[in-house]
Formats: C-alpha cells, structure tokens, sequence
C-alpha cells in the first residue's frame, strides 16, 4: 500500500533581511532628518562641482518688483553667471524685490540693457544660445529645447509675455508643457522651472 506524501508544500516566500536605507513599497521612510547647514553646504558643493555650463537670464519688462526678487533668489540657487533687465523690468532696488531676494544679488552680476534685443546680442556675443521661454507658435516643448552648453533663459512681462523683439531674436523658443487648467504659470515659477531643467540635463549628461 502506497504511504501518502506527507512533505510539506513549500510555504509562502519569506521576505530577506532589509538593507540599511531601503524601503518597502509604500511605506513611510522612517529616520529621516533635515540636513544641518554644514551639511547642505557640502550637498551643494558636490553639485557645483558637476555644473561647468555658464546660464545667464533676460528679463524682458517683469514688472512686479516681488517677481524680480523671486527670480533673482533663484538665480543663485541655480548659479546663474549674469542677469540682463530689460524694458520696463522692475529695480533689483525696490524695496519688494530685495525683501524677496533676501540679499541673493550681490552673488548675481546684473546688467541694465533697456533693448532685450541688443541685450540677446550681448548674451550671444558671450557665447550663449539664446532661449526664449514662450507659449508662441513654432515653440518646442522645454524638455526638447538645445539646453547643452552655455545657455541664456530669456522670460518676459507677467501678462504680455516676451516682446516680439525679443522672440525675433532668440535662437529658440521653448514653452514649458502644462494640463491647462490656468492659462499659464507665474513668471517667478516658469524662471525656476527653465532653470532647473537646464541644470538637470547638464547633470545627466555628466
């Protein structure tokens, strides 16, 4: 008489040891912490070291002073080599823009050009390929734009946008892609976005 197979079927599989910093899917991350200041300036320092690329910004008539402190806060973050405003583009000065640049200009050259057209001319004539950073017809998506090499982002007024001077001007003209429910993003935040991309597709190819 044949004796019934009493072995075990095989159970479900046993999850391994978790390694130091993993995390499962799903779960919270447990024992993080904000960096102290020491810290955050080495972080920083490691990514200055990755970054060779010169990026310049043209401000083409921002008008609100807390805009133009905004961008130029951002500009240090990002390294930004030199700052041309244009047009109507409010003072670094004002009382609203040094508020919200929290003393970032004196790590920022700033350059006054009332022309945005002659200041694109200066910004080539330094070697940088000129962005412009427009919903406009013929634009491409900002992911796809030529960001390689020494780059000069050029974002205009807060309602009226890039004057045509300026789009005429600009070896390429970049929008940044949205879902649509506004029409469009804050001149401060567009400035953060182009430059973060430009930084980021310097980074990857490093």
């Amino acid at each position: 008489m044949a004796q019934p197979d009493r072995r075990k079927e095989p159970g479900p599989r046993q999850p391994g040891p978790r390694q130091p910093g993993s995390r499962q899917p799903g779960s919270r991350q447990s024992g993080s912490r904000q960096l102290g200041a020491t810290e955050v300036k080495r972080l920083n320092r490691s990514w200055r070291q990755r970054s060779e690329a010169r990026v310049g910004l043209l401000l083409d008539s921002v008008g609100q002073p807390f805009n133009v402190g905004s961008i130029i806060r951002t500009a240090a973050a990002f390294g930004v080599d030199r700052i041309w405003l244009c047009g109507d583009t409010a003072s670094p000065d004002h009382p609203q823009a040094r508020r919200t640049a929290l003393g970032t200009g004196r790590l920022v050259t700033v350059e006054h050009e009332p022309s945005p057209a002659a200041a694109a001319a200066a910004a080539a004539e330094d070697g940088m390929r000129v962005i412009a950073i427009e919903l406009a017809q013929h634009a491409v998506p900002l992911h796809e734009a030529p960001l390689d090499g020494d780059v000069c982002l050029a974002l205009g007024h807060e309602d009226h946008g890039c004057s045509g001077a300026l789009l005429a001007a600009a070896d390429t003209v970049a929008y940044i892609p949205q879902l649509g429910r506004v029409g469009s993003l804050n001149v401060a935040a567009a400035a953060a976005i182009a430059l973060a991309e430009a930084r980021r597709r310097e980074w990857e190819r490093a």
